[in-house]
């Protein structure tokens, strides 16, 4: 097990690798607000973050990552385009296994630039994968873009669509819904006599009957809330095809080239996914002519529906096959929304990911 100290060095080495790319070297406070923030990073890291209270500043946080804080700063006022380094400590709770840290070192790189997106994505992940090369590690690629337009496409109200599109990071409970949207499974027994009160009674009736009021919910919002239960209820059922053809999509895992090919066909009964699958071939073609060699990746569509919920597009993952134990020793993606939330009314297209050095040098790289 490498030391600190070990760690430390190659965080140092492999950030000075990225600032000779051009990258300006950036640090983000350890603590950092909470609140807001930590919604943007999703379920898992809600659930694992280290949370704490100031009396002057409220609810505060251990840093859980470093993009969130440099979108936060960049937003502010950098330069365009812009290249980021950093490297520091991140902490996460771990509730399930003691063997895993629950303080890591992370090294970063971080492109914001609204010219060729594409070829920025190719940009941080041939960076990364250069860094990681003398580890032959398995490298997986998705782009959650492709099935938020298969998504965006169903014939379906725009309620049920924004359900499924904040699901899309939780497989079990996105399958719950589509399964229930498109009629294959029924609703849960008490949701079920609910809507049979609705029916017979009334939202008025429902309401007075269930008095006195308990809870922290206004007599309006839960008004509302009984009567989008009672239109959802209504709602045709999804085409049982559209519902196919997400599943063929949740399928696809095949090289890249092969990959694309698949979804093409899936294309001409869904053209929602068409644009996107143009933004797949761009960046095909940009990692290619960086010298990746296409075939020896995995493109995997359902891939990065359990990382970090601000990815809305290309996703990726570096991983030790022979090591099961171990998280992804690099992963990285697109979050061209984070910044349009933490923009202020501005927005930039931006790509990242980070290395974790530890298992860099536990599983024998460069010190």
């Amino acid at each position: 097990m490498p030391s600190k100290a070990q760690i430390r060095a190659e965080a140092a080495r492999l950030m000075a690798l990225f600032e000779a790319q051009g990258a300006a070297p950036v640090e983000a406070d350890i603590l950092q607000p909470a609140g807001t923030l930590l919604d943007l990073y999703g379920e898992d890291i809600r659930a694992r973050a280290f949370v704490t209270s100031d009396p002057l500043r409220g609810e505060m946080m251990l840093r859980p990552d470093f993009t969130v804080p440099v979108v936060q700063m960049h937003m502010k006022g950098g330069a365009e385009p812009a290249r980021y380094t950093y490297a520091g400590e991140v902490f996460r709770r771990q509730e399930e296994d003691d063997g895993r840290p629950r303080e890591y070192i992370q090294v970063g790189y971080e492109i914001f630039d609204r010219v060729d997106p594409a070829q920025a994505d190719a940009e941080v992940f041939a960076r990364i994968s250069d860094a990681l090369a003398p580890l032959n590690l398995r490298v997986a690629i998705g782009d959650i873009g492709i099935l938020r337009a298969a998504v965006n496409g169903l014939g379906t109200t725009e309620p049920r669509r924004a359900a499924l599109l904040r699901h899309l990071w939780r497989p079990r409970r996105f399958r719950a819904l589509l399964d229930r949207f498109g009629g294959v499974a029924p609703l849960p027994a008490p949701r079920r006599d609910l809507l049979s009160r609705l029916d017979k009674e009334g939202v008025d009736a429902v309401m007075a009957a269930a008095q006195p009021q308990i809870g922290l919910r206004g007599a309006g919002e839960i008004s509302e809330r009984l009567n989008r239960l009672a239109e959802d209820a209504a709602t045709a059922p999804i085409d049982p095809a559209a519902v196919a053809l997400i599943d063929d999509i949740l399928d696809v895992r095949e090289t890249p080239e092969f990959a694309l090919e698949r979804l093409r066909d899936i294309a001409v009964d869904l053209p929602s996914i068409t644009q996107a699958l143009e933004g797949l071939e761009q960046r095909l073609e940009a990692l290619a002519r960086r010298g990746v060699a296409l075939d020896t990746l995995d493109f995997e569509a359902s891939y990065g529906r359990t990382a970090l919920e601000y990815y809305d597009g290309f996703v990726f993952g570096f991983y030790a096959e022979g090591r099961p134990d171990l998280p992804p020793v690099a992963t990285g993606g697109r979050y061209d929304a984070l910044t349009r939330v933490l923009g202020q009314g501005s927005e930039i297209p931006a790509v990242g990911g980070v290395i974790r050095p530890g298992l860099l040098l536990e599983l024998g790289g460069a010190a």
